[in-house]
Parts: C-alpha cells; structure tokens; sequence
C-alpha cells in the first residue's frame, strides 16, 4: 500500500451507526449454484426485514457485474477477483450499521473464508442455499445450464468449473424442499434468534 495513504478516523463510531437503527450488522452471504434461489430468497428474506424496520441492502451478482465488476470475467481469477471487491464493499456496509445480504455463488470456499475474516467472527452469516444440480438445471431461469452444456459458456460453475459447498454453513437452506416464504422465515428466524434483529 502507497506509504502516502493514511486511514480517516470519522467522527460516527460503527457501533455508533449501529444502535442508531437498532440493529446488529452482519453479511449474510448467500451462496449456491446458479439456479439455486440464491437471488429469490435473498430478495424474500430483504422484503421481511424490510418490513420489520430493519436497514439492509442487497448486492446481487448480476447487478454488481453490471457496474463495479463490469470488467471481470468468469475466469477462475477473475471470480476470485469479483468476491474479494465484494466483501470489501460488504464490509464498508457492516461499518455503515447495515445488514448486507449477497447472492453469489462465490464457489470457492477460499473466497467466502476471506470475506469471512474481513469482518467479526458474529458479522458474517454463511446461508447455503442446498439445491441439487440436477434441479438446479431444472429451473435454469437464463438458460445458462444448456448452454454450458453445449460448450457456449466456458467455466461454468458445477459443469466445467468446480463448486465447493460450505461444510459449516450458518444456516442451510433446502430450497427443492420448502417454499420461497418458508426459506425466508428460516433466515430471519436464524437472524432473530442469535440477536441480529431489534437490539
């Protein structure tokens, strides 16, 4: 790091920013395959914080690709690359008093550590959305799966690039098993039992 930079010590402390909306920042990283409902849930489990009073703010992979990662690949570098500014954005929103939720599939256990060891052992929340490939391809909401199949789409995760699930993940969620709503409850449930929620 240039010697000429030096951090700015702001007059509002995090926790500061924090009590003022009466909450307990966090991420909650969503991962899983594409396909697997990791936007959907996301979005739900933001709706009901939303509509408790809760500050939040939701990063998707799609959206962030459409701006500040404009410039990255799918290349396994570049993925790396992508999920390293992501949970140095996560963090600024943690400092900001909010809770930030993320829809990546961040396939690399790796990645989700690092972003893990930015923050506070209590500020991040690994959701696992646990949902088979073969569902996964099922849905295929873009059509991505067919055409990784068809060799249109090079490092394709769980086809042609690897996936490594979470092996302590937080909270896991079974989206062939339960409803988009029944997932949702069982994040803010997770959130409203550790003390995330109305401090």
């Amino acid at each position: 790091m240039n010697e000429n930079i030096v951090w700015h010590q702001t007059s509002v402390s995090r926790t500061e920013r924090a009590e003022q909306k009466k909450q307990k920042p966090c991420i909650l990283w969503f991962t899983g395959l594409s396909g697997s409902g990791k936007s959907t849930v996301a979005n739900a489990v933001e709706k009901k914080l939303f509509e408790i009073g809760c500050h939040s703010y939701l990063l998707d992979g799609d959206n962030v690709r459409h701006g500040i990662n404009k410039d990255l690949t799918f290349s396994d570098e570049d993925r790396i690359e992508n999920i390293r500014r992501i949970g140095e954005i996560s963090k600024l929103f943690i400092d900001s008093g909010l809770l930030v939720l993320t829809a990546f599939i961040s396939p690399f256990q790796a990645d989700r550590d690092l972003v893990r060891s930015l923050v506070a052992d209590d500020e991040f929340v690994e959701v696992y959305i646990d949902t088979p490939i073969e569902v996964c391809e099922q849905r295929d909401p873009k059509g991505l799966y067919q055409k990784a199949r068809k060799g249109e789409i090079k490092h394709f995760t769980g086809i042609d690039s690897p996936y490594e699930a979470p092996s302590n993940a937080e909270v896991v969620v079974k989206t062939a098993d339960i409803t988009v709503e029944q997932c949702a409850i069982q994040v803010v449930d997770y959130l409203k039992a550790q003390g995330y929620l109305n401090k």
